[in-house]
């Protein structure tokens, strides 16, 4: 109990940050979650605490409620605005609130808006309970993963209402048309068309049913007259800025119960998710029951050791990884596909009459290939292989595999085909229970010109960017018309380590021709590189060099590089990392020149400002920097990689206040899971696409590391990693032993790893330059 309480006065005292929670011995890694770690600038799609792993619903507050950006749960605003269930990449939806006394629904969010305290507050996985002060109601959430679950406490005596915005403008744009029907005296349904947005260009429905456990005495709504909102009383309320409400004018007990499933197929697949998934009543059954599936999720990997804000943000990182991402299909496998001039309701496959896998709404893996493909494809292989088949199931509807679907449409956010390393990595390590016929067809067609590399910046429309880099072997700069994102230089690099993942699928397949023809052009790279300048540098249409040129410069990116400059990209070569450290120089001036950078970075904590990533020698906050400080290990500098990756850890992604862990961009569990990898001690720079995926070894910062295997996939049942003399200025590796057996190498393979074993790490407080440049 004193263990608490120090906890509860320490995060109170150092970061004004109230966890009033109680522990549980059922379920101590759900209760080391913190969900409100860095959400003083939320975005939209950040935060969900009434969510299962990857659900469909993705339940919680908003305090502010426009904005893709600074936008939901908001740590520091003291106004909750309403309880919304769609908090995903560009999809919102289904606002509510309950009120006591006048119906205030028809004059907006900023009038019948609520404070409230984080004294009162108590957040979980799977659970979110929040006082309305205004209202003075207890409003407690939970949820299944297509159903949200709603327990409202009112004060006695009071008018007891619940209010559906449903029309609101919510997060990313304005809804185009609302309805809500009254079905019963205990069941209402409806649904609000999202409005297209300048990166999910096609409008999208959510449909939902909400049932009471008690009948309401009254149903009614508003809509627009004259272009003002006014009450009205009708069983159905349909049009643009309409909204409902029910009323409970007798209520049997202070508490309202509510169920709220949703579907983007139709109100049927609302109600049938619903019926499927919460047939009964009992609120705290779900509350633990999503305790009980967050614990197993979490538990699949278990350390020990390490003190307890690092074991708070482990568990808070894994989570994230396991949470941004969500259900797209219903509970019986259906979903909708606007890839076409029509919606056309798809069908995953089944055995048995139930889905063999769900489909998902997803932001880019820009950046995925130094974090989740990593760790998916180790701990959760299952995970991995259904975002392949969602994005491959892109390629049968629209003809292109996708790159941060929403909304059943392809989004084009970012640049390249992020696909390809999250396939390659999946199919060559032992991930193969996906369509990987379609998988292969459609990676070559986007490798060549006319798919998804053309595409870039959200632009609906293709460049001819693969034809320059085919032709000339990169990508000028002053290719019109200039599109965000449309960065020649950046576009180059991507281009060739995606060539070469797309050579490691097919040498895996067996396809000679098409493995020649991607590893060659993998080494397009070098055509960037300027020994004048020992920079990657931008060419022009006419192959010069671009001028005033600068490694670092001012602003949201240098030329001819997306979001960063060629000091952080000219170590954009993850494929082929000898042969960059030969342009460079070699090992010692390659070490030099990365380690100065490291240095110079340390000074503004390794990160830069969101929107000003041209202007650091490192930048941890955003993805182009995520694999610098594993380089080291590829120079024969091990100790340096071990040093960087432990200060970056710390430093970086360390705090576990409302203020810092992420630095404001956790693009859907990216940044939780490279803190997860820091913190056990693997990572692949090459993102395990390689035809022979290895793990690099670091020093974790757990005494010991269980990691399950899923037998599914590994012959294995644990892998486990075991650190000797752990402390925290012993960050560098002295000895390594696997299995009983020596170990030199900083590399381990995928194929031993899954097979399960013991790695014994001895760490000390100074270098050991010997170990780890044995080759394997």
């Amino acid at each position: 109990m004193m263990r608490i309480i120090f906890l509860h006065f320490f995060v109170l005292l150092s970061f004004q940050f109230v966890v009033a929670q109680e522990k549980s011995s059922k379920y101590p890694l759900v209760d080391c979650v913190r969900p409100q770690i860095d959400t003083h600038k939320s975005r939209w799609f950040y935060f969900s605490s009434a969510s299962r792993p990857f659900g469909m619903v993705s339940l919680s507050p908003d305090m502010s409620v426009r904005g893709s950006w600074n936008s939901g749960y908001q740590y520091d605003s003291t106004e909750v605005r309403s309880f919304s269930h769609v908090h995903c990449w560009q999809l919102s939806g289904i606002p509510v609130l309950p009120t006591t006394g006048e119906i205030l629904g028809h004059k907006g969010m900023e009038v019948y808006k609520s404070k409230y305290t984080h004294e009162t507050e108590i957040v979980k996985p799977g659970y979110h309970k929040i006082v309305l002060d205004r209202y003075e109601i207890d409003a407690e959430l939970t949820s299944t993963s297509r159903v949200g679950m709603h327990r409202y406490t009112y004060p006695k005596g009071q008018k007891a209402n619940i209010l559906f915005d449903i029309g609101a403008f919510l997060a990313h744009g304005s809804v185009d048309m609302a309805s809500i029907n009254q079905i019963s005296n205990r069941e209402v349904s409806g649904y609000a068309v999202m409005s297209a947005t300048g990166r999910r260009r096609k409008p999208i429905t959510v449909y939902f049913v909400a049932q009471f456990d008690q009948s309401f005495s009254e149903f009614g709504g508003w809509e627009k007259v004259n272009g003002q909102k006014v009450l009205v009383k009708k069983k159905v309320i349909e049009g643009k800025d309409i909204g409902g409400y029910v009323t409970f004018g007798h209520l049997k007990a202070g508490t309202v119960l509510m169920k709220v499933g949703i579907s983007y197929v139709s109100v049927e697949q609302a109600h049938l998710n619903l019926s499927t998934e919460l047939a009964h009543w009992r609120f705290d059954d779900i509350v633990q029951d999503s305790y009980r599936e967050w614990e197993n999720e979490l538990g699949k990997i278990s350390v020990e050791g390490g003190t307890e804000q690092e074991r708070i943000k482990f568990y808070t990182d894994l989570w994230h990884s396991l949470l941004g991402r969500h259900t797209f299909s219903d509970v019986n496998g259906k979903y909708v596909d606007n890839t076409g001039e029509q919606s056309i309701i798809r069908q995953v496959p089944l055995s048995n009459g139930k889905p063999l896998r769900n489909t998902y709404n997803s932001d880019a893996f820009w950046g995925a290939e130094f974090n989740l493909n990593i760790l998916w494809s180790l701990a959760y292989p299952k995970v991995m292989s259904e975002f392949v088949s969602t994005l491959v199931d892109y390629y049968h509807n629209g003809g292109l595999i996708a790159r941060g679907p929403s909304g059943g449409n392809y989004t084009y956010v970012m640049v390249g085909d992020q696909a390809i390393p999250l396939i390659a990595a999946a199919y060559n390590k032992g991930i193969r229970d996906f369509d990987v016929a379609g998988a292969y067809a459609g990676s070559i067609k986007n490798s060549e010109p006319g798919g998804i590399r053309d595409y870039v910046g959200y632009a609906t429309k293709p460049n001819n960017y693969m034809q320059h880099y085919i032709d000339k072997g990169f990508v000028p700069e002053g290719i019109l018309p200039k599109i965000m994102h449309s960065e020649g230089a950046a576009l180059t690099l991507y281009f060739a380590y995606q060539d070469w993942c797309m050579a490691q699928f097919a040498k895996t397949m067996g396809k000679e021709t098409d493995y020649k023809k991607y590893l060659a052009r993998s080494f397009n790279y070098r055509y960037l590189f300027d020994p004048s300048q020992g920079w990657m540098r931008p060419r022009t249409l006419d192959g010069s060099w671009l001028k005033d040129f600068s490694p670092v410069g001012k602003g949201f990116n240098m030329p001819g590089f997306v979001e960063s400059n060629s000091a952080i990209f000219t170590y954009y070569v993850p494929h082929n990392m000898g042969g960059l450290i030969a342009l460079l120089g070699g090992n010692e001036a390659f070490v030099q020149k990365l380690n100065t950078q490291f240095e110079l970075a340390s000074s503004t904590n390794f990160i830069t400002d969101h929107g000003k990533h041209a202007e650091n020698w490192v930048d941890y906050e955003n993805q182009p920097s995520l694999h610098l400080a594993h380089l080291f290990s590829h120079a024969g500098a091990p100790w340096l990689t071990q040093y960087w990756v432990r200060r970056i850890k710390k430093e970086v992604f360390g705090d576990i206040s409302p203020y810092g862990g992420y630095n404001g961009d956790e693009d859907q569990g990216q940044m939780g899971a490279l803190g997860v990898l820091m913190a056990i001690g693997l990572f692949d720079v090459q993102g395990g696409a390689s035809s022979d995926p290895h793990y690099e070894i670091t020093s974790p910062i757990f005494d010991k590391v269980r990691i399950k295997l899923d037998s599914r996939y590994y012959s294995g049942k644990e892998f486990v990693i075991e650190t000797k003399y752990n402390a925290p200025d012993n960050v560098y590796i002295q000895k390594v032993t696997f299995n009983g057996a020596d170990y030199r190498s900083f590399k381990i393979p995928h194929t031993e790893v899954v097979k399960g074993g013991h790695l014994i790490i001895e760490l000390g407080n100074k270098p050991n330059k010997e170990w780890g440049n044995s080759q394997l």
